[in-house]
């Protein structure tokens, strides 16, 4: 399946990040993301989780969707990336394998775009050059330490800006398409 990349499905990043590039505090906390919630604006959440058909998360991202008032990911097919499964809770799957290998299997069960998220997961994806576009919001505020988004290690990539948006929160959304000179 590796000489045939056009059938591999489409890998998508949705995510918010602090002004200084965290996506959570240093315990995992997204309780800031607060500072933008406005009733009835999700910021091309729906749409875009409209548009996938498989979620692939970390363990840790994974614990905290776990904690949230419902599952987030219902209706969708969900793989947890970790070597460290636990019960399912939702008929989401554990994969302890490496990126390309899990595409290749989800491409082989017919799935067509997929929604990445969590930190080291997307870093992941992208030194695998699996990450075909990210929608990244930046939020207005500077949390001086977390979990970072992009870590290091993950490679060199060129991107096109595609689209960019701002909302009277202060939130900047950016979409990014991945430059064929990263793949």
């Amino acid at each position: 399946m590796g000489d045939t990349p056009e059938l591999l499905p489409r890998c998508s990043v949705f995510i918010a990040v602090s002004l200084d590039g965290y996506i959570a505090r240093t315990d995992g906390a997204i309780d800031w993301l607060s500072a933008v919630q406005v009733e009835g604006e999700d910021y091309g959440y729906k749409a875009f989780f409209d548009s996938v058909d498989t979620v692939v998360l970390g363990r840790k991202t994974y614990d905290t969707a776990r904690g949230f008032g419902g599952w987030p990911y219902a209706g969708k097919k969900c793989v947890v990336l970790t070597h460290r499964p636990r019960t399912p809770l939702n008929d989401e799957t554990f994969f302890a394998g490496t990126p390309q290998a899990l595409i290749e299997k989800l491409a082989a069960e017919g799935a067509r775009r997929i929604y990445v998220d969590g930190g080291h997961v997307i870093q992941e994806f992208l030194a695998a050059r699996l990450i075909d576009d990210m929608t990244i919001s930046i939020t207005p505020i500077l949390l001086g330490s977390g979990i970072r988004l992009f870590a290091g290690g993950e490679g060199e990539h060129h991107l096109s800006l595609e689209a960019t948006r701002s909302w009277p929160t202060g939130l900047t959304q950016l979409r990014y398409r991945a430059s064929p000179a990263s793949t």
